[in-house]
């Protein structure tokens, strides 16, 4: 993107002003094609023709939900989002590049034919989208410790995402978690930032390409600042920790939750979402000292800085304050989202610009930045915005081998006493549990709708039919009541997204406690599989079982598991968050970050 440059001030936080000082410049990369110079022409000419309408037009981001037939064309919406679980019809991909293609073509008719852009939250896959391969969550590729698998990963996706006519995902997560009560923490890559930061920049890669354009799409890091940093029981409204507030200090801040953005600046992220948290008290998204003046000026991000969902409508005061001190803090595009907001924050925007308290400057810099990352993503220039050939490769077998890639990858052996594991192909299994036939608890969140896929269906492999697959299939079985050799106890947390899966104690369901002491009775070996979101509180149960194995939430590859099983693939995963006795207990962890066993070099099967 064109250079910008503005005359930068002292922040009142010192540690800010060291920040700036002394951390790397993160510029963004050279870009080939298409040239800044041209882009920012391009984007000047455009400008200087542009109504004050026409301008805050590209200023918010509409639901699909509540945008009408014409509104595109009439309101002049730069951008629109479909959130968790809203779709077109049956979320087939046919019907997803049906409808975006005819909301692209209605954008085109406006007066100066600038382009929309949709937006989509594709966090494991293009995961709204049934069919769709469903990519192993953030937790569990940060085990991978890989990123080139995860660039790999990110490629596909940006592949199944433009075949649909979307343009931009709401992903990577590339800020640490410390604390698995949060019902994010599933979403990210690491407990610490240059882990988080440099698997962030592999999926940003993958997402945009070296460049914006081509087959890529707009990558977006999120959520900026601190949204895994916030203390426990801090949360206004609903939830426990999801939207706190960050209580470390300055020096520790900068550190831990900022540094990571700066790997993402270098990777080209086009865009950055703003995060619901505060910090020490001030929300994120009225933080002019660190959206403006340290992601902006010192950091010198000059791409697209957008809001989370409607969350400027949790900021104290009126709305026409709450608009005033976000778009003044340094948000380019609101997500105002739900019912018809969208149209209020239009109208309020107007009054706040003819009233003066939102300059002509901070307009024209959100809109500048907007048409800048369209120019570089190649959209003006596109008659066909959706790749019909690119539709084709939605969860395709290349793409399904590639996420049963990454699900092998990413599990932890946390025990196996005895060398328990591998398992035989010839030994009799009883496998029971709550995860052992449900692809929603393989999947996790964020999967065919925001809160998961409980009682829906899409294509994947359960982890049952895996080890069925696998072996023999009239060995492997689910009655306990059957001769078998081996029990194998798939345990599973229930999916979940956001505040909803805040928790004051994650720990196993009575369910799978009862399925593992039942399995523990029998005398048989025990392996324990286990599908979560999170460390949990295992430690009770640790003795239960002679092999736990943390499978995370690997997506629709349920398969995975039985390679690992059975030997054909030899875990190699890494703890990249410690993992507690129990969630917000002080003292040593259960297991350590970098923790991870493997099989002996030569051992004998079960």
């Amino acid at each position: 993107m064109a250079s910008r440059s503005a005359p930068a001030r002292l922040l009142s936080f010192g540690s800010f002003v060291w920040f700036a000082a002394c951390a790397p410049a993160a510029t963004p990369p050279p870009r080939e094609a298409p040239p800044a110079p041209a882009c920012a022409a391009r984007v000047d000419a455009l400008l200087a023709k542009m109504t004050l309408d026409e301008k805050l037009g590209q200023m918010v981001q509409a639901e699909r939900k509540v945008v009408e037939k014409g509104d595109v064309a009439k309101y002049f919406l730069g951008s629109i989002l479909s959130g968790g679980g809203s779709a077109p019809g049956g979320a087939t991909p046919g019907e997803w590049a049906d409808m975006t293609d005819a909301l692209h073509a209605e954008a085109r008719t406006t007066r100066l034919g600038i382009p929309l852009l949709y937006a989509s939250d594709a966090v494991h896959g293009h995961n709204n989208v049934v069919g769709a391969t469903i990519f192993p969550h953030q937790i569990g590729l940060g085990c991978t410790r890989d990123p080139a698998l995860i660039e790999a990963v990110a490629r596909a996706t940006a592949q199944e995402i433009a075949g649909t006519g979307v343009d931009w995902t709401f992903a990577p997560l590339v800020g640490p978690a410390r604390d698995p009560r949060w019902g994010r923490f599933y979403e990210t890559y690491a407990e610490r930032p240059e882990v988080s930061g440099l698997l962030g920049a592999a999926a940003i890669r993958g997402l945009q390409g070296d460049r914006l354009g081509g087959t890529g799409v707009l990558a977006c890091a999120k959520h900026f600042a601190g949204d895994g940093l916030t203390t426990f029981g801090t949360t206004k409204g609903e939830g426990l920790i999801d939207r706190g507030d960050v209580q470390m200090g300055d020096d520790d801040f900068m550190r831990v939750a900022v540094a990571p953005y700066a790997s993402s600046i270098a990777a080209g992220v086009g865009s950055i979402m703003v995060s619901f948290n505060s910090v020490r008290g001030t929300p994120m998204h009225a933080n002019e000292a660190l959206v403006t003046d340290v992601l902006k000026r010192r950091m010198r991000f000059e791409g697209v800085v957008i809001s989370d969902w409607s969350a400027l409508r949790l900021l104290p005061g009126s709305y026409y304050e709450q608009v005033v001190a976000s778009v003044n803090a340094g948000i380019d595009v609101t997500m105002d989202a739900e019912k018809l907001y969208w149209r209020d924050f239009l109208r309020t925007a107007k009054e706040a610009v003819q009233k003066g308290d939102i300059s002509m400057a901070r307009v024209d810099d959100a809109v500048r930045r907007v048409l800048a990352v369209k120019c570089e993503l190649g959209v003006f220039d596109r008659a066909q915005r959706t790749d019909r050939a690119l539709t084709a490769k939605i969860g395709s077998a290349e793409h399904r081998a590639l996420a049963r890639r990454a699900a092998q990858a990413s599990f932890v052996l946390l025990r196996n006493e005895a060398n328990l594991l591998p398992l035989s192909k010839a030994a009799r299994l009883v496998v029971t549990g709550s995860g052992a036939s449900s692809l929603a608890r393989q999947a996790g969140g964020w999967t065919v709708d925001w809160q998961g896929a409980e009682g829906k269906s899409f294509p994947g492999t359960t982890i049952l039919e895996g080890l069925r697959a696998a072996g023999d299939p009239a060995r492997v079985h689910a009655d306990p009541a059957k001769p078998a050799d081996i029990a194998i106890v798939v345990a599973s947390e229930p999916p979940y997204a956001e505040w909803e899966g805040d928790a004051k104690d994650p720990a196993l369901s009575n369910e799978d406690v009862d399925a593992i002491d039942r399995a523990n009775k029998t005398g048989l070996p025990v392996v324990v599989v286990l599908l979560s979101g999170r460390p949990i509180a295992v430690a009770p149960h640790l003795r239960k079982a002679s092999a736990w194995l943390a499978a995370w939430l690997p997506g629709s590859e349920g398969a995975a598991v039985a390679d690992v099983v059975f030997g054909d693939v030899t875990p190699t995963g890494k703890l990249a968050h410690a993992w507690p006795v129990r969630a917000g207990a002080s003292g040593p962890p259960l297991f350590d970050f970098g923790f991870g066993l493997s099989y002996p070099t030569s051992s004998t099967k079960r």
